[in-house]
């Protein structure tokens, strides 16, 4: 059942009952219509973030340990790799440990939300959907936080800043792309025959940054480029591909934006001394075999059975998961 489409009339009926003045009827309803939304929003987390194409999800048993060892990764190359985790809810993550395994540390996070009785009686489907989308949505931003503070936190340890000197403050270049691809290289480990040689894959930055592309000159892009960036009408991605590498515009990353605003103030990461303005990211992908994301417990959803006597209906929910970037050099920063 999506969030936002109209329920069948069995669920309307459910969502009349759970607003009954009947108590144990009203509960009962209440306790089926959170688990006819767990699944909706189990699935919206999952696809609604913005780190659920970079982190793999390593489902766990309760009780198993969340050992990563790192011979397993790269066999011979253990001593080069320094590994980041967040160890706990709204804690900045941490270096963990230079050996022969990481432990990810799992962690609870949770959320709820209620509503008035009288709009579970009256059937208002399109308020119940509404809050259900909030509490969603509360899941999503955390699990957002948590898997980019990680990321930030590994780019910060590597002490490595690519910038473009030659470009002015605040211009985002196809040359700083370049130099990204090279100095994820040259700073991967191995040769150029190594097993899982590193690359710069993604690139991350501000739709602002992106938006520059629009800007490049006969200096920057031929003319056909050009004018296949002129006439994009994706919002947004005038161009998603240069070098091989994919671009993705984050609303977070830019001038006074949330993570530019975390990389700066709470992990005191400096920008370019070229009087650089916004912060990129640059990942590699090609691997996955660092980032990761242990779970626990699934996203999951109960009703609040202490609201009834305030003649209100809630749910709440929680999940255990964890997450770790188990070798920095998959993760480069650049500023423009």
């Amino acid at each position: 059942m999506s969030l936002l489409k109209q329920p069948e009339p069995e669920f309307i009926d459910l969502l009349k009952r759970a607003g009954s003045n009947n108590k144990s009827e009203s509960l009962k309803a209440q306790a089926k219509i959170a688990k006819a939304l767990e699944l909706p929003l189990r699935e919206g987390v999952l696809s609604g973030d913005i780190v659920g194409n970079i982190f793999e999800r390593i489902p766990m048993q309760p009780g198993t340990s969340t050992e990563f060892p790192l011979d397993l990764i790269s066999p011979g190359e253990e001593a080069d790799f320094v590994a980041y985790t967040n160890p706990g809810h709204g804690r900045i993550p941490e270096r963990s440990v230079e050996g022969d395994y990481v432990m990810v540390p799992t962690y609870s996070i949770s959320n709820s939300i209620d509503f008035l009785l009288r709009y579970a009686r009256e059937a208002r489907w399109d308020v119940v959907a509404r809050a259900a989308q909030v509490m969603e949505a509360g899941f999503v931003k955390k699990m957002n936080d948590d898997g980019w503070h990680t990321i930030l936190a590994a780019g910060v340890d590597r002490n490595i800043l690519v910038y473009d000197a030659d470009a002015a403050a605040g211009q985002f270049t196809k040359r700083l792309i370049s130099l990204l691809k090279v100095v994820m290289r040259r700073n991967a480990g191995g040769n150029s025959t190594s097993i899982k040689r590193g690359s710069a894959t993604d690139v991350y930055l501000s739709p602002e940054g992106l938006e520059d592309i629009r800007n490049w000159g006969v200096d920057q892009a031929d003319e056909a480029t050009r004018r296949e960036i002129y006439t994009s009408t994706d919002e947004g991605s005038p161009l998603t591909r240069v070098f091989g590498v994919n671009l993705h515009a984050l609303d977070e990353l830019g001038e006074n934006q949330e993570y530019q605003t975390y990389f700066t103030n709470e992990l005191s990461g400096t920008l370019g001394p070229n009087s650089d303005a916004e912060l990129t990211v640059c990942l590699d992908l090609a691997n996955r075999d660092s980032f990761v994301m242990p779970v626990k417990q699934e996203v999951t959803i109960f009703e609040d059975d202490t609201l009834h006597r305030q003649q209100r209906a809630g749910m709440y929910g929680f999940a255990e998961l964890g997450y770790g970037v188990l070798d920095s050099r998959r993760v480069l920063l650049g500023s423009y």
